[in-house]
């Protein structure tokens, strides 16, 4: 009896294209036990034919991905590029082919993923993109499979590890931020520009994702708050330290009675809090949902090989008949919890609130709705704001000055 073959192709040879690659060789024995298949990887679609891959010699190598929309049999594709474009373009036409997709791309994703979720329903095809959030961590999976009768509450996340390795370098090393970001550009970790990472923009995209598939919907872009890392000093995070608290880049998602709300921002969490030991290129996840609680995954968020294993346990998804769909949970309000918030610098002026003092000048605490605390910082231009989690313990609130 012939064993069925699964044919596969590449879109992207760089250090995650690369990473598959080398992953269904080195998996190759355990996988075709998995899906009751042989694989076979038919082509790649690659940026320059100049450059020697180190590919078995039946692989198609092309620089035109009419080359691999030709193929007479294609199954499912790996997307291993950046950006919006080409990669829209491409996956929509390997989507009218019939095949199914396995993407990486959080930018794509988050400007496009409902009209590709769509074209593939429409095409009856499986579009998975575990990878696009937080590399080997199973969010997505957790969330459709784990969590599915759970109304999810809030999701946050260390969800870039460049700006999770700087900030760990600033608290560990007292560097400058100048230098740490210097040391993760050297370590591989940062790219030669890193916008998208010490900007926020790459969490922002990835909170944007987690936002369609949990709530069905995104916040207008424009209401969403996004800062990066690159205004965090290394004054900031020795005077937190200081006081038992860490500065972390977290992105935030919760329901509001108006739609989902997302919050991307340093953020200062108390030793209690899940966050304040991920350090390195590390992210980390929490889940709250109504029934389960609150739910923690941490690990490598990037990578070659972590990137890999979360699209290839796509393509083992895809063939398992894992869903896709998971219950929209409804955007409604939490309660009304206040949020709470550390204050960081010196008082140069009268303001129209009252400072306690401090057993130890330059941090202070407050309790209230960003607006009155943001009004009360146009007052005093030399206070910085870090939203504050985690429960404060006893001796944490000694070092603190209460608004």
């Amino acid at each position: 009896m012939s064993v069925e073959t699964l044919h596969v192709a590449l879109i992207g040879f760089g250090t995650v294209g690369k990473g598959i690659y080398e992953s269904i060789e080195e998996q190759r024995e355990q996988l075709e036990s998995l899906l009751g298949k042989t694989i076979s990887i038919d082509a790649i679609l690659i940026k320059d034919g100049d450059i020697n891959r180190e590919v078995d010699n039946n692989v198609l190598l092309t620089t035109n991905v009419e080359d691999l929309l030709s193929l007479p049999q294609l199954d499912v594709v790996f997307e291993a590029i950046i950006g919006v474009e080409p990669a829209r373009t491409y996956l929509a036409k390997f989507i009218e082919k019939g095949c199914h997709i396995v993407s990486a791309n959080k930018e794509l994703l988050a400007h496009k993923g409902k009209e590709l979720r769509s074209l593939a329903t429409k095409y009856k095809v499986g579009l998975r993109y575990e990878a696009a959030v937080a590399a080997s961590i199973p969010i997505l999976s957790t969330l459709r499979e784990g969590l599915k009768s759970n109304q999810i509450q809030e999701i946050s996340g260390i969800l870039n590890g460049t700006s999770n390795f700087i900030l760990s370098e600033l608290q560990q090393k007292e560097l400058s931020f100048e230098q740490a970001l210097n040391e993760a550009k050297e370590k591989g970790y940062a790219e030669a520009d890193p916008t998208n990472d010490i900007k926020g923009w790459d969490a922002f995209y990835k909170i944007l994702i987690l936002s369609d598939l949990v709530y069905g919907e995104q916040p207008e872009w424009d209401r969403i708050i996004r800062k990066g890392i690159d205004e965090v000093t290394s004054a900031d995070i020795k005077k937190a330290e200081s006081i038992g608290f860490r500065i972390k880049h977290i992105a935030s998602l919760k329901p509001s009675a108006d739609g989902p709300v997302i919050s991307v921002e340093p953020v200062a969490v108390t030793s209690s809090h899940p966050f304040f030991h991920v350090a390195g290129v590390n992210n980390a996840l929490q889940v709250t949902g109504n029934l389960a609680g609150s739910i923690t995954l941490n690990g490598p968020g990037a990578g070659a090989y972590p990137t890999a294993s979360a699209m290839i346990e796509d393509l083992l998804s895809l063939y398992r008949n894992s869903s896709e769909s998971v219950f929209y949970s409804p955007s409604k309000e939490n309660g009304a919890e206040v949020p709470d918030w550390l204050l960081l610098g010196e008082i140069s002026e009268v303001m129209s609130i009252e400072l306690l003092p401090l057993s130890e000048n330059g941090a202070y605490y407050a309790s209230g709705n960003r607006s009155d605390i943001e009004t009360y910082l146009e007052q005093n231009p030399f206070l910085k704001l870090y939203p504050l989690k985690g429960l404060i313990k006893e001796h944490d609130r000694s070092n603190l000055a209460l608004v």
